[in-house]
């Protein structure tokens, strides 16, 4: 198993990794912001992306998006092929580009929103913290980037202030202290307060 910083010679990947994401998003109930094996490709083109590779198979991967004129970054789009999970291939993906963002973007804040605690839980132990949305970027291109997600009238009811996802910063300037560690009961209750707060308005 091979995870790299992924370059224009993986772009033949582009649209499996789409397929993918899109599949696991449907699997598990969850929104996601849409990407195209287009906008993949340029991604790994820019150096902006880890894939895992077994052999000449996609196994995983993860891009970096820039945002606020750089003083953001995210990873997004985390996914594991159905056939590699269960090995830790997803730790090893995002610990290999948080690792990488760091290194080309060493001035930007780390940022991420997810639903999920697993990625919650990477993204602890990496010294990311939970942030209200209003610490992430303000860049309008990004939250526009939400709205293939079935979740995006929650985002726009709370005027971006909130949504089912959990908002979680990486600072390099004041993240100097061993990260603590996340209770998987703590973030399901948060979770559910969530749902139950947003979902039950939209049945009325």
């Amino acid at each position: 198993m091979e995870v790299v910083i992924a370059n224009e010679t993986h772009s033949v990947y582009a649209e499996i990794i789409c397929k993918t994401i899109a599949e696991s998003a449907q699997i598990r109930g969850t929104g996601i912001a849409k990407r195209t094996p287009e906008y993949i490709a340029t991604k790994m083109a820019n150096g902006n992306a880890v894939i895992a590779l077994d052999g000449d198979k996609f196994a995983g991967f993860c891009y970096i998006e820039k945002w606020g004129h750089g003083k953001f970054v995210a990873n997004s789009g985390l996914i594991v092929h159905p056939d590699y999970r269960g090995i830790g291939l997803a730790k090893k993906i995002k610990h290999k580009v948080f690792k990488h963002s760091i290194t080309k973007f060493p001035d930007a804040k780390v940022f991420s929103i997810t639903t999920g605690f697993a990625v919650m839980k990477m993204n602890t132990d990496l010294g990311y913290k939970p942030v209200p949305f209003s610490e992430l970027t303000d860049d309008p291109t990004f939250w526009d980037g939400c709205q293939t997600c079935k979740n995006y009238d929650v985002l726009t009811r709370t005027e971006r202030k909130m949504c089912l996802c959990t908002g979680m910063l990486f600072d390099p300037n004041k993240n100097k202290t061993a990260p603590k560690e996340v209770k998987e009961n703590i973030f399901k209750r948060l979770k559910n307060i969530k749902q139950n707060l947003f979902l039950k308005k939209d049945k009325k």
